[in-house]
């Protein structure tokens, strides 16, 4: 089984942490989509003996597209791959393209799944990220989206400066409150070339602190767990048969195709990745030239990738799989690496599998990167 990946490289305007690729003019969508739907066509014998059980419009902002684009898009996937007869596919919107109207436009289309940027749910929060909603459209999209959709998801941001334990609390509150069953959550991070690392720069904003998101991490996880969540990746909380499907594939190491600029691709055996520049990538499509650089990965960026995404999830990282895939080099230096993690109480194996604890979860990056083995081949 495998994906496709939709990146819509639009935003109404640029939030001051966001380091994805997009543009705030809109002057090129239409001939964005247009070559959006050329490079599905173009590609489909990358993917001619695969299943497509998942479509994800990410971006940018994909609810800046009107129903008809989107549908559009989907019908050409459709035409040219072999698609699953249910298929999860999912649209990233934001509350302030979600009107009613809109809503139920969408449930009437081949959208079945919604992941709705709120990031807070305070005034305060959401101007000093610079998101295009407020909070009155945060609930109203909330109270309208859960009576057309059942497959929701939520994006929630925490270790924002000013943000108390207790209003925290109340934004995770908040949420759940609409029965919606998955929501992400991620830190407030400073990308390099940021409006937030200028801010912070010029002591406009307060640096943001390691303790407070740590302490939100915590607070998130217990709340979510109390009500039936299921922490299954560092970022995502689902309830049973909410878990998403197409995010779950990138961490189990399925194949995807990535269309649109900047996107990515993978199909087991390398990585692909579009050129991050509407202009650029039009006119590669326009020619019938494929924008793509791609890297065949080693035994060891497999094998790294491999510790990144097991140790975020659930399902951990199998020894024996680190043994039969890589080989006992590989297993043994794992075995090594981690022992003082396992000693610190940060991870733990059980039945074969490595995973963190519940004290070592916030801290799995750096422990992953404790584990990565560089050059082990050469």
């Amino acid at each position: 089984m495998s994906g496709i990946y939709i990146h819509i490289p639009f935003c109404k305007q640029a939030c001051h942490y966001c380091d994805f690729h997009f543009s705030t003019s809109m002057k090129k969508k239409d001939e964005m989509v247009l070559a959006l739907a050329k490079e599905i066509v173009m590609r489909k014998n990358e993917f001619s003996t695969e299943i497509i059980e998942t479509i994800y419009f990410g971006g940018g902002t994909p609810s800046v597209l009107t129903n008809d684009e989107i549908n559009f898009l989907i019908d050409t996937a459709y035409s040219n791959y072999n698609v699953v007869e249910n298929p999860e596919i999912t649209l990233e919107a934001n509350p302030d393209d979600l009107s009613t109207e809109r809503i139920l436009e969408l449930s009437k289309s081949p959208i079945n799944r919604l992941s709705i940027g709120i990031q807070s749910f305070y005034e305060e929060d959401l101007k000093m990220m610079n998101r295009a909603h407020n909070s009155a459209e945060a609930i109203n999209c909330l109270q309208e989206a859960t009576k057309y959709f059942d497959n929701i998801s939520l994006d929630l941001i925490y270790g924002i400066p000013g943000l108390t334990d207790e209003m925290w609390r109340k934004n995770i509150e908040t949420a759940l409150s609409f029965r919606i069953p998955h929501i992400s959550s991620y830190a407030l991070t400073v990308e390099p070339k940021t409006a937030l690392r200028k801010l912070i720069d010029t002591g406009k904003i307060a640096e943001l602190q390691d303790e407070v998101a740590s302490n939100h991490f915590i607070i998130l996880v217990e709340t979510l767990q109390k009500n039936g969540f299921i922490h299954y990746e560092l970022s995502n909380f689902g309830k049973e048969n909410y878990f998403s499907k197409n995010n779950s594939a990138y961490w189990l190491g399925k194949k995807y195709i990535g269309i649109g600029p900047s996107a990515h691709s993978y199909d087991g055996e390398k990585r692909g990745w579009n050129i991050a520049n509407n202009s650029l990538y039009i006119k590669s499509i326009l020619n019938d030239e494929l924008p793509i650089e791609t890297e065949i990965l080693t035994i060891s960026d497999r094998y790294n990738e491999y510790i990144m995404t097991g140790l975020r999830t659930i399902w951990g990282v199998s020894l024996e799989r680190i043994e039969n895939e890589f080989g006992l080099e590989y297993l043994n230096y794992l075995k090594k690496q981690s022992q003082k993690f396992l000693n610190d109480d940060l991870l733990f194996i059980e039945n074969k599998i490595l995973k963190p604890t519940a004290k070592g979860k916030f801290l799995t990056d750096g422990i992953a990167s404790d584990l990565f083995y560089l050059n082990l081949e050469e």
